[in-house]
């Protein structure tokens, strides 16, 4: 499948998709989400992959937002339709059964900041800027800014960024929950591979099944959460990649998962 908006490479069972529109800032617009979510299901079904990584093109942002130009013809009904169309792919990438990482190379705004916190884990370089600016605007985010990050990082601090429109730095970003890992610009590329090697090194059922429990569990009550947990554990304790984890501990060498 070929992209217009899109760069994918595949290498060591690791997906890197550039969001390529540079002389745009990598603003999201109707292309560019039709073909995340195109290839968002490509990648579901094949089995070859088994993390994802998210980035923007050139040196300058990660995505800047989305494209006004497209948000300025909108109505109020395209409008909602535009935001139902964002929110549902966000929510499918927040819900993928595979470990999705953003790599945040530059500006991380609106949109981009949406997409980010969609995305499993967020790794930043330094000069990485993040903010839901779209109050200076006379707008609100729509594709999950206001109910994310108050579930990221507080209440009290979201409703701040949200309703002054500031950005923040990167440091200021890992202070308050926001991304897990900062790192200079030109190692950004080789720590999230790193991470997301050891990740995929597990076996695919178990990481699987914790991106499972804590994203539903986290819409559960304390009682409920430890149901599904319950439930998790006992499927994953039938499988081959339990006998063979266990196994390599008592025989001191490294598990050899198979994902099943």
């Amino acid at each position: 499948m070929s992209f217009k908006t899109l760069v994918i490479e595949i290498e060591d069972s690791i997906a890197t998709i550039t969001i390529d529109r540079p002389e745009k800032l990598n603003a999201l617009n109707h292309t560019v989400l039709s073909e995340l979510d195109a290839l968002f299901t490509q990648l579901q079904n094949d089995d070859t992959v088994q993390g994802i990584m998210l980035t923007g093109a050139g040196e300058k942002a990660f995505v800047a937002g989305a494209d006004l130009q497209e948000i300025k013809e909108l109505d109020g009904e395209a409008a909602l339709q535009f935001a139902r169309f964002g929110q549902q792919l966000f929510l499918r990438i927040e819900t993928f059964s595979k470990p999705v990482t953003a790599l945040v190379n530059g500006f991380a705004l609106g949109g981009g900041c949406e997409l980010a916190m969609a995305c499993h884990l967020r790794l930043a370089s330094e000069k990485a800027k993040f903010g839901q600016p779209e109050i200076n605007l006379g707008l609100i985010p729509g594709y999950g800014g206001t109910q994310r990050l108050p579930r990221l990082i507080g209440k009290t601090r979201a409703l701040e960024l949200l309703l002054t429109g500031d950005m923040i730095d990167a440091a200021e970003a890992l202070k308050i929950g926001l991304v897990n890992k900062v790192v200079p610009a030109d190692q950004l590329l080789a720590e999230g591979k790193a991470m997301m090697k050891k990740i995929v090194a597990k076996g695919g059922i178990a990481v699987r099944s914790v991106l499972q429990a804590v994203h539903q569990g986290l819409n559960l009550s304390l009682e409920n959460g430890l149901e599904l947990e319950a439930l998790l554990f006992g499927r994953v304790c039938a499988t081959e990649d339990k006998n063979e984890g266990i196994t390599a501990f008592f025989e001191k060498r490294k598990p050899h998962f198979r994902g099943r």
